[in-house]
C-alpha cells in the first residue's frame, strides 16, 4: 500500500510518551541514553515528547517563549563537564518536592549557575566563533538570543519594555557591552542545546528509535516570535491582542476554555508566503523524524474571542489557511512527517482538511467508552491512518481515570472490551497494540502503572503541572519484556 501523504512511514509501530524533564535526571544527558536503550528493550520504535521549548514560569511546554529555540533547562550538566565546560559535575539542588516531582525553581537556579561557569570557559577558551557558525545556520537565533537577554533582563513581558527595545531593529548592541554578552550567553545556550541534542538524536537513530515532536498551533504572546513579528498577529498598535485563542462552550465547561495566545493574521502570513510556518517546521523537522500538531482544527477554523472578555463565550469560528498552508509547507520541505491532533469539536470540513491531507489523527482509548457505538475512538472503529494513545499528558493515568470513573462507565468499558477490569492498564495497553492503528503510544505513566498521583497536566489548573518524573526502580520487573512480546504479537516489533 502506498504510503499516505504526510504520514511518518507506512509501518505499524509502538512507542512511549515521555517528556525529557520526567526522566530520573531531568535532561538530555545519559538518563536520555538510557531511556533510548529501554525502548529499544521493549521493542518500540518511536520516543514521543512534548515540545521542547523555553517554558515560561508555568514551566508549561505549551507556552514558550520561542517556537524555534531549545529549553536551556535540557541541558546536561554531565555532558558539559565530560566535553570540558564545566570541572565537575556538580550535585543536583535540595529539592522541595515529592521524590517524583522536579522542583522547577530550584533547578533553574541551579541549571544558570552551572550554565554561566560553561559559558565562562567557553568564552575563554577562544570559541565565540563558533557561536558566528552556529548563527548563520539558524536565522531565528539572534532575534531570539536578543528577546531572552532583554527579557532576563527586564523581568518584564515585552509589552513592558521602553519604546528603544520596542522592536529588535530599533536596538542597537554595541560590542564589548553587557547587553551584547547577554546575548552571546544566549546564544551560547541555544549551541549547547543543538549539540546535545544532536547526540541523542544520533544515538537514537542508531538504535532504530524515531524522534518524535510536539508543535502547539498557537505562540505565547510573551515569546520572542510575537514581539518581533507583531504584523503576523492580531494585535492593536501598542501590541495588545485585539483577539486570542481558545474553545467555545462544551459538555466539558460551560464558559468555554480562554486560551489568551494571540491569533493568527492569516492574510499577513499569505501575503509573506507563510515563510515564518516554512522555517518553523524546517526547525521541527530538523530536530524530530516526525511531529504532532497541536489543535489542527484551527488550521480549518479557530475560535475567536475577544480580548477583553473574561471567558471564552463571546467567541466567534474564523476561518484559519485550510490545505494551502500545507502546500506551501510541502512544497519547500518535501513530504510533511506529520499527525495531528485532531481531538475536541471535529466537524466534517476539519476532517475532510486532515483527510485531503492524508495525515493521521489521534485516537484516545479514555474518550472510547461515552457517546454510543458510534464514538470513533472505539477499538471497532479505529482507522488504520491514526495514532492510538490510551491517553495523553492532558488525561490522567489509566489507572487514576478507571479508579475516578462511575461504577455505570465501568461497566461499558467491561463490557466493550471483555474484560472483567481487574488490571485495567494492561487491558488497555494491550487493546491499543491490537488496534487497527499504525502507531500505539503508550505514556510512561501506563507503562509504570501508576496512579493519578503522576498525572502531568490538569488543563484546568494554573500550577502544579509538568513535575512528573519516574525512577528506574519503578519499573515492574519484567515490563520490557512484556512490552516487547506484545509488539511481536501484534505486529509493532521493528524490522
Amino acid at each position: 500500500m502506498p504510503r499516505p501523504a504526510g504520514s511518518p512511514d507506512s509501518a505499524r509501530k509502538a512507542g512511549i510518551l515521555l517528556h525529557p524533564t520526567s526522566l530520573p535526571s531531568p535532561d538530555l544527558g545519559s538518563e536520555g541514553l538510557r531511556f533510548i536503550d529501554f525502548l529499544v528493550e521493549a521493542g518500540q520504535s518511536l520516543w514521543q515528547m512534548l515540545p521542547v521549548g523555553p517554558t515560561d514560569a508555568h514551566n508549561s511546554p505549551y507556552a514558550a517563549r520561542s517556537a524555534f529555540a531549545g529549553d536551556p533547562m535540557l541541558i546536561s550538566a554531565e555532558w558539559l563537564a565530560s566535553s570540558g565546560l564545566l570541572a565537575a559535575v556538580p550535585p543536583p539542588p535540595p529539592a522541595h518536592t515529592p521524590p517524583h516531582m522536579v522542583d522547577f525553581p530550584a533547578r533553574r537556579a541551579h541549571q544558570e549557575k552551572i550554565l554561566r561557569e560553561a559559558y565562562g570557559r567557553f568564552a575563554a577558551a577562544g570559541r565565540m566563533g563558533h557561536l558566528d557558525a552556529f548563527e548563520a545556520a539558524h536565522p531565528w537565533l539572534r532575534t531570539y538570543a536578543l528577546f531572552a537577554a532583554l527579557r532576563d533582563r527586564t523581568g518584564e513581558p515585552w509589552w513592558h519594555w521602553k519604546e528603544e527595545h520596542a522592536h529588535p531593529e530599533c536596538i542597537a548592541v554595541p560590542d564589548g557591552s553587557p547587553l551584547q554578552a547577554e546575548v552571546d550567553f544566549q546564544r551560547f545556550l541555544q549551541f549547547v542545546f543543538d549539540d546535545q541534542w544532536r547526540r541523542l538524536k544520533e544515538y537514537a537513530g542508531e538504535r532504530g528509535i524515531q524522534l518524535w515532536g510536539d508543535l502547539p498551533i498557537f505562540v505565547d504572546r510573551d515569546s520572542a516570535d510575537v514581539w518581533a513579528n507583531p504584523h503576523l498577529y492580531k494585535l492593536d498598535g501598542q501590541g495588545n491582542p485585539i483577539s486570542v485563542s481558545g474553545v467555545p462552550p462544551d459538555a466539558f465547561s460551560e464558559t468555554g476554555q480562554r486560551w489568551g495566545n494571540p491569533v493568527y493574521d492569516w492574510d499577513a502570513h499569505a501575503r509573506e508566503g507563510y515563510r515564518w510556518w516554512v522555517e518553523r517546521l524546517r526547525t521541527a523537522f530538523d530536530r524530530f523524524d516526525a511531529v504532532r500538531i497541536d489543535h489542527f482544527r484551527g488550521f480549518e477554523a479557530a475560535w475567536e474571542i475577544p480580548a477583553g472578555d473574561e471567558t471564552a463565550m463571546g467567541g466567534r469560528w474564523v476561518p484559519g489557511p485550510g490545505a494551502r498552508l500545507f502546500e506551501v509547507l510541502a512544497a519547500e520541505l518535501g513530504a510533511l512527517p506529520i499527525v495531528v491532533e485532531d481531538l475536541g469539536i471535529i466537524t466534517d470540513e476539519v476532517r475532510g482538511l486532515r483527510d485531503t491531507l492524508g495525515y493521521p489523527g489521534m485516537a484516545v482509548l479514555q474518550f472510547a467508552f461515552e457517546g454510543g457505538g458510534g464514538n470513533p475512538y472505539l477499538p471497532r472503529n479505529q482507522v488504520e491512518n491514526s495514532v492510538v494513545f490510551t491517553g495523553t499528558h492532558d488525561n490522567d493515568t489509566t489507572l487514576g481515570w478507571w479508579e475516578s470513573l462511575p461504577e455505570s462507565h465501568r461497566h461499558v468499558v467491561r463490557t466493550e472490551l471483555g474484560i472483567d477490569g481487574s488490571d485495567i492498564v494492561d487491558d488497555l495497553v494491550r487493546t491499543a497494540y491490537r488496534s487497527s492503528a499504525r502507531t500505539a503510544i503508550i505514556p510512561m505513566q501506563d507503562v509504570l502503572k501508576l496512579g493519578g498521583e503522576a498525572r502531568m497536566n490538569q488543563p484546568a489548573r494554573i500550577d502544579g503541572n509538568w513535575g512528573w518524573r519516574f525512577d528506574w526502580e519503578q519499573i515492574p520487573p519484567g515490563r520490557s519484556a512484556w512490552l516487547r512480546s506484545l509488539a511481536m504479537e501484534c505486529g509493532r516489533l521493528p524490522a
